[in-house]
C-alpha cells in the first residue's frame, strides 16, 4: 500500500499545527498553575470534604469527553452560568473560539498535573519545610524555595503529560469550540476531517506529527520519573 504525504508548508497542515501548539501550551500553563495549587492544598491541609475535592479534581480523567463538553456548555455556553454573564457584561463569547478550545483542553489536562504534583509534593519531607519555617521563611517562601524544587521533576512530568493530552483533546473541544478550519480546528479535529474527506495524505502527515510528539513526551517523562541514583 502506498502511503501519501502532504507538503508541510500547506495551510491545511500548518494552521491546525500552530493552533494546537498555542492551545496546548496555554492549557498546560493554566493546568500547571491550577493543578499545583490544588495539589499543594490537598497534600498539606486537612479539611472536611477533602476526599470529595480530590474526586472532583480527578473526575475529568475518567469522565467521557462529551460529558465534559456538556458541562462546559452549561457553564460557558451562551446561556450558561458564566457564559451568559460574560456576554452581557463584557460582550465576550467563548463558544466557537480558540479561547474556548483552551478552556476545554485545560479541563481535560488538569488531572494529569494535579495527580503528579500531589504525589510529588507528598513525597517532600515535612522536616525540610519545618526547618525553613524556623529560619523565618513564610509559607510562600517555603513552597518556592523548598517544596517546589524537590517536587519539580514530578510536576514537570505531569506538565508534559498534560501537554500531550491537550494536543490530543477531541470531544470536549469539538462541543465547545467546534471544528472551524483556521479558527478552532486543532490537530485531532483536522485528522477527523481529513479522514471524513478521504484526504489520506493530510491525515497521514498529521497523525505522524502527533505520534512523534507523544512518543518523545512519554520517553522524557519516563526518564524524569526514574529514581535518582
Amino acid at each position: 500500500m502506498n502511503i501519501a504525504w502532504i507538503n508541510i508548508t500547506e495551510p491545511a497542515f500548518l494552521d491546525p499545527l500552530l493552533l494546537t501548539l498555542k492551545v496546548a501550551g496555554l492549557a498546560t500553563f493554566m493546568s500547571l498553575i491550577l493543578g499545583v495549587a490544588a495539589a499543594y492544598a490537598l497534600a498539606r491541609w486537612r479539611f472536611f470534604g477533602r476526599d470529595f475535592v480530590d474526586a472532583v479534581c480527578t473526575l475529568p480523567m475518567v469522565m467521557p469527553p462529551t460529558v465534559l463538553g456538556y458541562y462546559l456548555l452549561v457553564f460557558i455556553g451562551r446561556r450558561g452560568v458564566v457564559g451568559q454573564w460574560l456576554q452581557e457584561t463584557f460582550g465576550i463569547t467563548l463558544m466557537f473560539t480558540w479561547q474556548g478550545a483552551v478552556i476545554a483542553a485545560t479541563v481535560v489536562a488538569f488531572p494529569l498535573v494535579f495527580k503528579s504534583a500531589r504525589a510529588a509534593l507528598e513525597s517532600v519531607s515535612r522536616q525540610y519545610e519545618d526547618a525553613a519555617r524556623t529560619l523565618g521563611q513564610n509559607e510562600l517562601a517555603v513552597f518556592l524555595r523548598v517544596s517546589l524544587p524537590i517536587a519539580f521533576r514530578g510536576i514537570l512530568s505531569g506538565g508534559m503529560l498534560a501537554f500531550a493530552r491537550a494536543m490530543g483533546e477531541f470531544g470536549a473541544t469539538l462541543m465547545v469550540a467546534g471544528n472551524l478550519p483556521g479558527r478552532t480546528q486543532t490537530l485531532s479535529l483536522a485528522v477527523y476531517s481529513a479522514v471524513q474527506a478521504g484526504n489520506d495524505a493530510l491525515a497521514n502527515s498529521l497523525v505522524l506529527i502527533i505520534s512523534i510528539v507523544c512518543v518523545i513526551i512519554l520517553m522524557t517523562t519516563s526518564k524524569l520519573l526514574k529514581p535518582r541514583c
